[in-house]
């Protein structure tokens, strides 16, 4: 078993300074970490916290996340991890969080749970689609710019700001002429469509995903924005980890429309653009084909 580390000087005074807890003789081991933030369990006396560090530049992602975990939080359709502090040192970001004892959805039983939970947030709903405030999706930031349409702002606020940048990083292909060419288009998909703008989590994959020591549904990591519901399902599918009987529950809760499949290529498009954009070339022939056979679908 790994030894445990120390908090730096000037990282425990600004944590104890933030959340008003006394962080000295603190005792600090790493965890299954993401690859955007460095992720640490603290132990201060019989105390654990859970803490996510970047470099110092990040706050605003930090600062975008305790919006979109207060977000989930006030819906009270999941378990949201408290946020404790947040802040930053001449070095470093933090965010200081409760700690919750988590595991994957395994069971039957978790996946209706989950999905209940689900279909509750979903049905909290506004007036336009987007978000108060711009926030990021991964470390790439994410516009949430509000409109009165879903069509134009998934155009406008999802598709397009990944295409330019994976443009300027020299990806071209179907990323050019075929990319315009869709979403040109996407407005065809929603000519009988009319999704209401639904409080999303953004960034529904299962690793966002657990269930707590008593069997209550989590969610954190968000990307909030209001949305078609169906995007965060789409998410949910992109990479798996869900179980069966949570789609067949969040169905039972709120039956899909027809065209959810067609719809879902489009959704997951823009998370498959974001990994391009985050992790490189691995996901280029990805997201082309996923151009090509929506241009061909919506030329049918």
């Amino acid at each position: 078993m790994e030894a445990p580390q120390n908090l730096s000087v000037e990282l425990e005074c600004a944590l104890t300074a933030a959340a008003g807890i006394s962080f000295s003789r603190a005792e600090v081991w790493t965890t299954s970490s993401g690859s955007i933030s460095r992720a640490l369990e603290i132990r201060a006396g019989e105390q654990r916290y859970f803490l996510k560090l970047n470099d110092a530049a990040a706050l605003p992602m930090f600062e975008a996340e305790v919006d979109g975990l207060a977000a989930l939080a006030a819906c009270n359709a999941f378990r949201v991890p408290r946020v404790l502090a947040s802040g930053a040192t001449a070095d470093e970001a933090f965010l200081l969080l409760e700690w919750l004892q988590l595991r994957p959805l395994a069971s039957a039983e978790d996946g209706q749970r989950f999905a209940e939970a689900l279909a509750k947030l979903h049905h909290d709903t506004g007036e336009r689609f987007g978000w108060a405030r711009d926030n990021f999706i991964g470390a790439n930031p994410q516009t949430n710019v509000q409109h009165d349409g879903w069509a134009r702002f998934f155009v406008r606020c999802r598709l397009t700001p990944q295409l330019q940048l994976a443009r300027s990083r020299g990806h071209g292909g179907a990323l050019g002429r075929e990319a315009d060419q869709l979403l040109e288009r996407v407005p065809a998909l929603f000519l009988d469509y009319r999704p209401r703008p639904s409080l999303l989590h953004g960034d529904l994959w299962s690793g966002n995903a657990a269930i707590d020591a008593d069997g209550t549904p989590v969610i954190f990591d968000p990307a909030v924005y209001r949305g078609d519901r169906e995007a965060d399902l789409a998410m949910s599918e992109l990479f798996g980890g869900f179980p069966t009987a949570f789609y067949a529950a969040y169905r039972t809760a709120w039956p899909l429309d027809e065209g959810y499949e067609q719809r879902k290529a489009l959704y997951n498009l823009y998370h498959v653009l974001n990994h391009l954009n985050l992790f490189g070339r691995s996901y280029l022939g990805q997201a082309e084909r996923m151009i090509r056979a929506l241009v061909f679908e919506l030329r049918r």
